[in-house]
């Protein structure tokens, strides 16, 4: 019996290369990503399954979950790996930070709407970090950066890496299920094409980055490996466990804080008792 993996942000880069990765070693995979031909050619190149979610919409994710849902008995791997750098400051349809939404609102909302499934199936959530996570300025009160200086989009997207460990720990504190974060590595690939400062960077440090095929190796890695031997909740630096975070990383209390103030965005949208 082939074993099911869900990866968002599958469309291209690393996502697109685990889910190659992945297929090549027998496992059914849904393809999900924001763009529609994109999601359909990767997907027909490797013999997966598309799903097309924009994740600056969280409708698309709930039409996302129900999809996945009705398609996939099973799932044994959720992949949150959709995400990325928003240059300027911008609110989304739903009246949240972009770049809060991408990277850390959407994929929890597709985690708890298919939390029941993933139960079921006893399975590992793996969820895309990065080494930027550092740069903490995770802040309850004011997750929009409304009050705060925008910076070119880094300081919400380190802020909302960090969200991501947390919710990936108290995730695992709440319902038992695996749940690891990874940072892939200095990847070359289109993140953050819209920012110049992104491509600045990224052109005055090209020796550094390594190729999209080792960036998707820590993905793959932690999909495809039935025993992790690290505690439940770790983060992992490309295939490194324990990789280094932000002071904040720790705080249970942080985290169950941003774990209610996330669900409190959702409304009553969020499934409870034992189905979907």
């Amino acid at each position: 019996m082939s074993r099911t993996a869900v990866i968002t942000g599958a469309s291209a880069g690393i996502g697109a290369e685990a889910a190659r990765e992945l297929v090549r070693r027998g496992w059914q995979v849904a393809v999900a990503g924001r763009h529609p031909e994109r999601t359909a050619h990767v997907a027909a190149e490797i013999g997966a399954v598309p799903f097309v979610a924009d994740f600056d919409r969280l409708d698309d994710v709930r039409g996302l979950a129900e999809a996945l849902l009705g398609r996939f008995g099973r799932i044994d791997v959720l992949v949150n790996n959709a995400g990325g750098l928003v240059p300027q400051r911008a609110l989304t349809v739903d009246g949240h930070e972009t770049t809060l939404q991408r990277n850390l609102l959407a994929g929890a909302l597709l985690t708890e709407l298919l939390l029941p499934r993933l139960t079921e199936s006893r399975a590992r959530i793996v969820h895309t970090s990065s080494v930027l996570n550092r740069l903490g300025g995770l802040r309850i009160d004011d997750l929009d950066f409304d009050r705060r200086p925008y910076r070119g989009g880094w300081k919400p997207y380190g802020a909302a890496k960090l969200g991501v460990i947390l919710y990936a720990r108290a995730l695992a504190a709440r319902t038992g299920l695996e749940n690891v974060a990874v940072h892939p590595g200095y990847v070359r690939s289109g993140f953050g094409a819209e920012s110049s400062s992104a491509r600045l960077l990224q052109s005055l440090t090209a020796p550094l980055q390594i190729s999209v095929e080792a960036g998707a190796a820590p993905i793959v890695h932690l999909v495809d490996t039935p025993e992790l031997g690290v505690p439940n909740g770790t983060y992992f630096d490309g295939l490194t466990p324990w990789g280094a975070t932000h002071r904040s990383a720790t705080d249970t209390r942080l985290g169950d804080a941003l774990s209610a103030a996330v669900e409190e965005r959702f409304g009553s949208r969020i499934p409870t008792g034992d189905s979907a």
